[in-house]
């Protein structure tokens, strides 16, 4: 059904942690309606199932076919029935490789009603990335799009089996994220913190008849998955398109789609298709992933197109901050304030609280934060997260993004460790040494770059390059590969002995050059 599966251990590990405390004042900023409990004001799960009386409403528009709840419903009493019976139980973890497609919805639904966590791996990974995660989690299944049509077709001449209501606190999902190591750390988001999400997102842009979300990123992202969650609870279709093609979304909001979740780079190609400003029929583009350029902003609102930059995370199932929506498209500052719900302060290098106006480490909380790290002990309660990103809040609490975390690379929305990526390139016998680094870019953000030290003489520089190139493109995804490549005789070092990363754009950017297929494909 799909890459090796291992058997599960059961839940993650769960140890103490005491929390920070602290609160409004300098440096810090509450979104309306407060933090709370975990899973405040929230009284059901984003997937619970739709009372019948709603079955004959659309829920899903994908595959060029609207979806009700009803059909929705029955597909998935087979799913669970048929995921049950090949031996997964409650609480157990089943990956799942799924594209963006009705069935992955369906098993998605299924999954939480059976009490099952999704352990959600991106369809663009290689087998190798892919396996590592699935390895980590220890799951019970491993399911890729074929092994979902087989637990369909299985589950057809299935009856809904008894299935007891999920508890708030239960997971949901487990989100890898990479860290500062290069290893990627599983995200356990539960029931209650996706709803808290949807609610606080309710609560900013409110939702008008006839709204229906555009969602174009993968559902294996925190991003994507958090579109079908907002909608789900509020009973609003989803148009789901499988990947994002500048044209199929365009298309997508002159049908009706009013709402849609973008990266930057996915809104300037937007802007760049639509020779009929289409796009400003649309209530609100929400611009995340990575930092939207001011005039990027500034082109959407003289456009008509009401562009909403926001700030988040897969730790907290995804929006923190989100620039609020206004009657007439304006290019507004920041990304907004922190949603109802959300805890935010700004802390410098010792904990204390910053001045308004100054920058410090961006720490956050709320009932739509993780459990925990899969493997790691929980965060406690009312324990604050540090996500590691630097900005600044102004007098009425706006929220400027100064740096992404430490040494990481967004490239067109996707998150780039250059230790991943370094890792990958000293594997190869022919290389020394290797620095990863990112390099501004107009229309990615940012694009990956690499010195690379060889361990001998190259005779044949063409030759060498496409034999790294084959080496890379077989373990990382396309979207980790450095563009830009430079061979150089030594990577400088700081006094500590550490690479000179934040350095290395002005000393070997003039050096690095078009490497492998270069900006032409993301694949």
């Amino acid at each position: 059904m799909g890459l090796r599966a291992r058997p599960a251990r059961g839940p993650g590990r769960v140890a103490g942690g005491g929390g920070a405390s602290g609160g409004g004042c300098v440096g810090a900023a509450r979104g309306g309606g407060g933090a709370g409990p975990r899973g405040a004001g929230v009284s059901a799960s984003p997937f619970a199932r739709v009372p019948p009386r709603r079955h004959g409403e659309v829920a899903l528009i994908a595959d060029g076919r609207a979806w009700t709840f009803g059909e929705l419903d029955a597909r998935m009493g087979g799913f669970v029935a048929a995921l049950l019976a090949a031996g997964v139980r409650r609480g157990d973890r089943v990956a799942l490789r799924g594209s963006n497609r009705a069935e992955t919805v369906v098993a998605l639904l299924g999954m939480a009603i059976a009490g099952v966590t999704a352990v959600l791996v991106h369809p663009r990974l290689t087998t190798g990335e892919a396996q590592a995660l699935i390895d980590d989690a220890e799951v019970a299944l491993s399911l890729d799009d074929a092994g979902v049509d087989a637990l369909l077709l299985d589950g057809v001449t299935r009856r809904w089996p008894a299935t007891p209501r999920c508890a708030l606190s239960a997971p949901l999902a487990m989100i890898y994220t990479s860290g500062t190591s290069g290893r990627p750390k599983g995200a356990v988001l539960t029931h209650g913190a996706f709803a808290a999400s949807a609610a606080a997102s309710e609560r900013n842009l409110g939702w008008e008849h006839p709204d229906r979300w555009v969602a174009a990123l993968p559902i294996a992202h925190v991003g994507g998955l958090s579109v079908l969650t907002r909608c789900l609870r509020a009973g609003r279709p989803v148009v789901l398109l499988p990947r994002f093609d500048a044209g199929a979304v365009i298309d997508a909001v002159r049908s009706g789609g009013t709402l849609v979740s973008v990266v930057p780079t996915m809104l300037r190609a937007l802007l760049e298709a639509d020779r009929d400003n289409v796009l400003a029929r649309a209530r609100a583009l929400l611009v995340g992933g990575a930092a939207c350029p001011p005039e990027l902003l500034a082109e959407s609102a003289a456009r008509g197109v009401r562009a909403l930059a926001t700030y988040g995370m897969t730790e907290m199932c995804s929006q923190v901050a989100t620039q609020a929506p206004t009657r007439e498209p304006v290019a507004q500052r920041g990304v907004g304030k922190a949603l109802p719900g959300v805890e935010l302060r700004l802390v410098d290098d010792e904990g204390a609280l910053v001045a308004t106006g100054a920058v410090g480490r961006i720490t956050v909380r709320g009932p739509m934060r993780m459990r925990g790290y899969w493997g790691h002990p929980p965060l406690a309660e009312q324990e604050w997260f540090d996500t590691g990103d630097l900005g600044a809040l102004d007098e009425v609490g706006v929220l400027s993004i100064h740096a992404r975390r430490t040494d990481l690379i967004v490239t067109g929305g996707e998150n780039v460790y250059p230790v991943e990526v370094e890792q990958c390139l000293e594997s190869h016998p022919s290389v020394a040494a290797a620095l990863v680094f990112g390099v501004p870019d107009p229309v990615w953000g940012q694009r990956v770059a690499a010195a690379v030290v060889a361990r001998a003489e190259v005779a044949d520089e063409a030759a060498w390059r496409e034999a790294l190139w084959r080496h890379v493109t077989s373990r990382l995804a396309g979207f980790k590969r450095p563009r830009l490549l430079a061979r150089v005789d030594a990577i400088a070092a700081l006094p500590s002995g550490k690479p000179d990363r934040a350095g290395a754009p002005a000393r070997y950017g003039a050096s690095v050059g078009p490497w492998g297929d270069g900006v032409s494909s993301r694949a």
